[in-house]
């Protein structure tokens, strides 16, 4: 038997290559995400280590709210007295957004824009040009700035830090040691010392944090207790070695985020995957329905006879292990490289590894998926009786109704999981839920599969190769099914998240068109590297004695600690403003303008929270000390703000103290266009802001979306491969199944093109069908997600239109794409030899 299966499989190249081909793409992914994450986790703890080898000891203060507090000069001085201490140096560390020579701001890939205090003699740095600044109008600039946007030594250039644009003299340019131009990527630009306070904390004399040297024959932990002994619970040391390892603990964290999406769409593609090689078995059996019967007539025993089929299914699975890892180990190095270098290069890699963890979970996934796929044909053919080799037809339909219950069942299970996850916020049984759900879905199909293939098959049965290949893609509705069901979760999937996004979408636009009044919102765009554009509050004066405006609002956001507990919270200029331009309703108290020691709340909060009007907080912001609120009045519920507003005397402690937008309401009669046009030139000195009507800025704010879908159809492109792959291999392994079929059609007069085109229709329908199912079942799973959305303000239902017709026209060029290599091989079938084939 073992030699019998070896030369079976074996004398079926073609269908050994297709049938492993769907797991080695799905295997290839695993892999992949596990070399890259361990490269670039090894890269990053590589790149701390070099960042901190000078520092032994670092002092911080205790973070206020969301964000680090600062170091005064006094406490330098402490330090460098404490035993043990051979050098200690303040630092000043914060955002610096340099202006190219174009005019724009100047991004990055990821990195930090840095602002830096600069200190001679520093051995982390290596001067390439000039010297450090030594002026208040003076700047030293990093290599990778220097080449990124042309600038040399002599050049002038202009920066955006907490103050609006400023104009600089580079007088130098600095690299880093082993003649690398940056660390990571980075924008730097240094400062004098007392410049830098200035422009990256908002006041002179005071630190980020102090660099610590230890003496000769001080040991890096015996230096940081005999530090934080001396400056008490306020201020945290830390040596280099924690601070390297925190940094690289915190990228590697972010790094595991990413790796489970990689791995959940890796599961995605083996989930199709175990569709197509489902299908494949299931057509082998039927094909050597005769031979494993005669088998069985000679004296071989069911369990021998699944014995062969498992094991072909071990062989593939086995073969396509190796293949998916060694595949996966070269994708996850042009990963790596690929991440390294979308920095400027600067971003030195580890070597590239084949860790332990990617060995062994692609042959565990590869080797289960196929062998979980093939356990059903395998004891399909282990009944299948020895007389059965006397008959010309030994798998006869059976009836679909063992298939139809279990698919209903799976499915309300999926349905239960799905509910329960979103009300438990729980993302493996969402997962979990809608995996049973596209299971069910599958067992289902086969009782919908004939009436609706033949439906969509009309439409290209103008010609008697038309009217044949309709009726073959209905001659089998479980194969059918299977194949198109592959097709299904890709397109159901991409559907389902288009529906939520272009839901999402219509909500935010009625929401605005609906509930804001403001006429104009000034803004900037969030920046990748954390950064804020800001603007001071002095603007707003003189956007209130602009012609035609009304009325205008400043907001400031930031992070607080209220009652110990940490949330976001808004500083507002002007709350009857607020109230007129957001539409806000009384719920308890009166929406007035806030006192210094007040608060407003809304309607969510202050249940959260058990709070009423005259209730009181404690509120510590990112500056100064706690202090105790009492609210002034709660606003009803609305999807257009919740939290927590503090009067404007607030925003001098927050950790940005200036402001992030603004929004101003226009005279009725005035021209909104003409209005903007006369506030746009008050933020000439800040590039970074923007000066937009409502539909515009919203527009903007939801173009976020489009970025999401587009990487998600990335993604979810190899399902879609692999699902071709499996109308590939059905057709292939159809032709191969009626080849004597084929022959009498050639020889009572059908022509190759007219062969050719049978087939084509035929997997046209297939994947049209399997598109159908997927716009079905995804509409389905979105409006779902929409609907379990609604209290998160998402409450309007839309559908994609254009899109989902547009999938069903990539399904259509998928099957001409898919029957093209099985089509040439039915075409070239030889007459004689295929009427006598058996």
């Amino acid at each position: 038997m073992l030699r019998a299966t070896l030369k079976s499989l074996l004398s079926r190249k073609i269908r050994l290559v297709l049938s492993a081909l769907a797991v080695v793409l799905g295997v290839m992914f695993v892999a992949g995400s596990f070399v890259l994450t361990d490269t670039l986790d090894r890269s990053f703890s590589n790149l701390f280590s070099n960042i901190y080898s000078g520092t032994d000891v670092s002092v911080t203060a205790k973070a206020k709210a969301n964000a680090a507090g600062t170091v005064p000069a006094s406490v330098v001085d402490e330090v460098r007295g404490v035993d043990g201490v051979a050098k200690a140096q303040g630092q000043v560390n914060g955002s610096a957004r340099p202006i190219g020579k174009n005019g724009k701001v100047m991004t990055t890939a990821g990195a930090p824009r840095l602002g830096a205090s600069w200190v001679d003699g520093d051995s982390q740095l290596e001067m390439r040009d000039g010297t450090g600044p030594k002026a208040d109008n003076e700047v030293a600039i990093g290599a990778f700035l220097a080449s990124t946007g042309g600038f040399k030594v002599g050049d002038d250039i202009e920066l955006i830090t907490l103050q609006p644009k400023q104009k600089f003299k580079v007088v130098g340019i600095y690299g880093f040691p082993g003649g690398r131009d940056s660390l990571g990527g980075e924008l730097i630009t240094s400062f004098t010392e007392p410049v830098a306070q200035q422009l990256m904390l908002g006041e002179k004399g005071v630190y980020t944090d102090i660099n610590v040297t230890a003496a000769g024959g001080v040991a890096q932990d015996q230096l940081r207790d005999r530090v934080s002994a001396k400056l008490g619970s306020d201020y945290e040391a830390k040596t280099g070695a924690q601070l390297a390892k925190d940094q690289a603990d915190q990228i590697a964290e972010g790094l595991k985020f990413f790796n489970y999406i990689l791995l959940a769409f890796a599961g995605i593609a083996l989930f199709v995957g175990i569709f197509i090689i489902l299908n494949t078995f299931s057509i082998i059996v039927a094909q050597r329905t005769r031979e494993l019967a005669l088998l069985r007539s000679m004296g071989a025993s069911r369990g021998q006879v699944m014995g062969s089929v498992v094991l072909e299914a071990f062989v593939i699975g086995l073969i396509a292990s190796v293949v998916g890892l060694g595949a996966g180990y070269g994708v996850g190095a042009l990963l790596a490289n690929f991440f390294a270098t979308f920095g400027g290069g600067s971003l030195q890699l580890a070597s590239v590894q084949l860790p332990l963890s990617a060995v062994i979970s692609s042959f565990s996934v590869g080797l289960v998926v196929t062998m979980v796929a093939a356990v059903m044909p395998a004891l399909r053919a282990s009944r299948i009786a020895p007389v059965a080799a006397m008959r010309e037809a030994a798998t006869p339909d059976r009836p679909l109704t063992r298939p139809t219950v279990a698919g209903a069942v799976i499915l309300a299970a999926g349905g239960a999981a799905m509910a329960f996850g979103f009300t438990n916020q729980s993302l493996a049984l969402i997962f979990g839920g809608v995996m049973a759900a596209f299971v069910g879905v599958a067992l289902l199909t086969p009782l919908v599969s004939k009436p609706m293939v033949s439906l969509i098959g009309r439409l290209l049965s103008w010609s008697m190769p038309g009217v044949l290949g309709r009726r073959n893609s209905a001659r089998n509705p479980r194969r059918t099914a299977i194949t198109a069901a592959a097709l299904m979760v890709g397109i159901a999937l991409i559907t389902g998240v288009s529906v939520v996004l272009t839901s999402a979408t219509a909500s935010i636009t009625k929401l605005s068109d609906t509930q804001i009044k403001s006429d104009l919102i000034i803004a900037g765009e969030q920046a990748n590297d954390g950064g804020s554009a800001t603007f001071t509050t002095d603007v707003l004066d003189r956007m209130k004695s602009t012609s035609g405006v009304k009325s205008v609002v400043g907001w400031a956001n930031d992070g607080a600690l209220i009652n110990d507990e940490q949330y976001w919270v808004a500083a507002v200029t002007d709350v009857d403003a607020m109230r007129e331009q957001f539409g806000l309703q009384t719920k308890s108290g009166t929406i007035a303008p806030l006192r210094e020691d007040q608060v407003g709340v809304s309607e969510e909060r202050a249940t959260e929270k058990n709070l009423s009007v005259s209730s009181t907080m404690k509120v510590q912001l990112s500056r100064g000390e706690p202090k105790t609120y009492t609210v002034a009045f709660i606003w009803a519920k609305t999807p257009v703000m919740q939290g927590v507003v503090l009067p404007s005397d607030a925003i001098k402690n927050l950790r940005i103290p200036q402001l992030g937008n603004a929004f101003v309401q226009v005279v009725p009669g005035q021209s909104v266009v003409d209005v903007q046009k006369r506030i746009e030139p008050l933020f000439a000195d800040n590039p970074e802001i923007s000066v937009q009507d409502r539909s515009a800025f919203t527009k903007q704010q939801t173009s976020q979306f489009d970025t999401v879908l587009l990487m998600i159809q990335i993604l979810l492109a190899l399902a879609i491969l692999i699902a071709v792959l499996g109308v590939i291999n059905t057709l292939a392994l159809s032709v191969i199944e009626r080849t004597r079929e084929l022959g009498l059609l050639r020889a009572i007069g059908m022509k190759r093109a007219q062969v050719m085109r049978m087939i084509t229709v035929e997997s046209i329908v297939i994947s049209v069908f399997g598109a159908v199912l997927g716009l079905a079942v995804g509409s389905a799973l979105g409006v779902a997600t929409v609907a379990a959305l609604k209290d998160q303000g998402i409450t309007e239902f839309a559908f994609p239109w254009l899109q989902m017709g547009q999938y069903l026209v990539v399904a259509a060029v998928v099957g001409v794409i898919a029957a093209i290599l099985p089509a040439i091989r039915a075409a070239r079938l030889n007459v004689l030899d295929a009427i006598a084939y058996e």
